[in-house]
């Protein structure tokens, strides 16, 4: 992927130890906080993936990054670092190319929307250069306490869980099934976005979908749902919309 740059933000693949330090220092800062001092957040699938950083070009400093594993389709869903939390089997069935999209996270001094629309147009680059047909990961929400986030559960019960021919099953010791929990519960959908996970919310723009459970990540100290976005299933404007930022 060429580097691909919005006003004095610039978006490009990682190259090199170094660049994947600078990653995990701050997916250290944004997972576990300022109070846990200095440190890097790594695993052995930093190794298998792709990364991408966006750094403002002004200061030198990385806001951005997430990684992306390539699948060559549904066979080879059960190494992905998802499979690790849910059952995936049902995917097995996938046809086409997929990317795993992990550890997506914004430096919380730089809000700028930019950021965003940069870190997705360069995933628009990606995802067009593989022929990726599926989109999937898990989308954190901070902390563990399912009751902050009532109304986002309800939300994603009510209109956007998975295909039951994609469904993921139950893997992880400690889940909260909120697809059952919240059965009979209609949505606030004004406080429920306010709830959403930035990330999460773009899958759902993209008509993305969620395991109708969430696992408690103590270690993290998240809730995640796995999600998938099938790419020929995005809304034709939000396609043309990420393209236009995708051709720089």
């Amino acid at each position: 992927m060429e580097p691909l740059r919005k006003g004095h933000y610039e978006a490009r693949l990682a190259d090199g130890a170094e660049d994947l330090r600078r990653a995990q220092a701050l997916r250290h800062l944004c997972f576990r906080g300022a109070t846990a001092g200095p440190g890097l957040d790594a695993d052995a699938f930093d190794l298998l993936c792709s990364h991408v950083l966006v750094e403002d070009l002004q200061t030198g400093e990385v806001v951005c990054c997430y990684r992306l594993l390539p699948m060559r389709g549904g066979a080879d869903i059960l190494r992905s670092y998802s499979a690790q939390f849910y059952e995936l089997s049902r995917l097995a069935g996938f046809h086409g190319p997929m990317l795993e999209l992990g550890r997506f996270c914004v430096h919380p001094d730089f809000p700028d929307p930019d950021i965003l629309r940069l870190a997705w147009g360069a995933m628009t680059r990606i995802v067009d250069a593989t022929g990726a047909e599926l989109l999937c990961g898990c989308a954190s929400f901070h902390g563990t306490d399912d009751a902050a986030y009532t109304e986002a559960f309800a939300m994603l019960k009510e209109g956007h869980l998975a295909p039951r021919r994609w469904l993921p099953r139950v893997k992880a010791p400690r889940v909260f099934r909120f697809a059952k929990a919240l059965a009979g519960r209609k949505p606030d959908a004004k406080r429920a976005l306010l709830t959403m996970p930035p990330l999460l919310r773009t899958y759902l723009m993209m008509g993305g979908w969620v395991s109708d459970h969430a696992v408690v990540d103590a270690e993290m100290n998240t809730l995640h749902v796995f999600t998938g976005v099938e790419i020929r299933a995005i809304p034709a404007a939000r396609a043309r919309a990420l393209r236009q930022v995708a051709a720089g």
